[in-house]
């Protein structure tokens, strides 16, 4: 089988697919890209059109958009077990695409200071950010991961949303997020995605030294 080729940049949403990669534990080759100028060249552009990092290209096949890569990459490599049998995956696709749509919507518009017009919330797919993270919080209550006791590729991508809004708190802190949190990231999993992406930052910042 040949490898997975792995487009990303450590200081990006490619954090999230590092880390679904290495819960696959197949071997995959890292290609680095830099904002400015190899993102948007051609050789990437035929890969991505839109010029954004993740992407993830394996026998032929295109996969960007993180949730996308989590789910497909769980569908590829099923021995990894990341995802529920067929029968029980109402939970895994409802939350992990709740992240990927009204979550990340509610989160960005919050932090770039968008309010809807008072009346206009229904336009919006999320309502509103309070109603949105009190469904995310409903979403994890009486549970160990976001599908029940089963830890899936949905876990790699709510729970990277929830990492991350809690530490640039753009995810109000609360008791059941940071106790979701703590969990995945006491996985040897996650602890080894981390540790290549930080020292690929380390790289990256020393060499601008």
């Amino acid at each position: 089988m040949s490898q997975i080729q792995f487009y990303t940049n450590p200081m990006s949403r490619g954090q999230i697919v590092r880390w679904m990669l290495e819960e696959v534990g197949v071997p995959y080759e890292t290609h680095l890209l830099d904002y400015q100028t190899e993102m948007k060249g051609p050789a990437y552009l035929a890969i991505n059109p839109m010029g954004k990092v993740p992407a993830v290209v394996h026998e032929g096949a295109v996969v960007t958009e993180c949730a996308a890569i989590c789910a497909w990459l769980a569908d590829r490599f099923p021995e990894a077990a990341l995802a529920p049998p067929l029968a029980d995956r109402a939970d895994y696709y409802r939350w992990m695409f709740f992240a990927a749509g009204p979550l990340e919507a509610a989160v960005t518009n919050r932090a770039l200071g968008f309010v809807a017009e008072p009346g206009r919330a229904r336009t919006l797919g999320y309502g509103s950010f309070e109603q949105t993270i009190d469904t995310l919080e409903s979403s994890l209550r009486d549970k160990t991961f976001i599908c029940g006791e089963m830890f899936t590729a949905a876990d790699v991508y709510v729970g990277s949303h929830i990492a991350w809004g809690l530490q640039f708190g753009t995810i109000p802190s609360r008791p059941i997020f940071s106790d979701y949190v703590a969990r995945l990231e006491s996985r040897p999993t996650y602890v080894r995605a981390k540790e290549i992406d930080n020292a690929l930052i380390a790289q990256a910042q020393s060499g601008k030294a």
